[in-house]
């Protein structure tokens, strides 16, 4: 990743120069990630009964 997209990926997220001191690079990757899982469509769930099986 390069610094441009890293700082496009904050300013994506909505985070501040002054909270980058709060979060480090692997945090704000799982929060771009986990906003772009918002819009999934997840067409089955699993059950308890898969976890068993798994």
């Amino acid at each position: 990743m390069t610094t441009p997209l890293f700082l496009l990926r904050c300013v994506q997220l909505g985070i501040s120069i002054a909270d980058l001191d709060l979060l480090s690079i692997g945090m704000i990757n799982d929060m771009y990630v986990e906003s772009r899982n918002d819009d999934a469509d997840y067409r089955e769930v699993a059950t308890q009964e898969d976890f068993d099986r798994f």
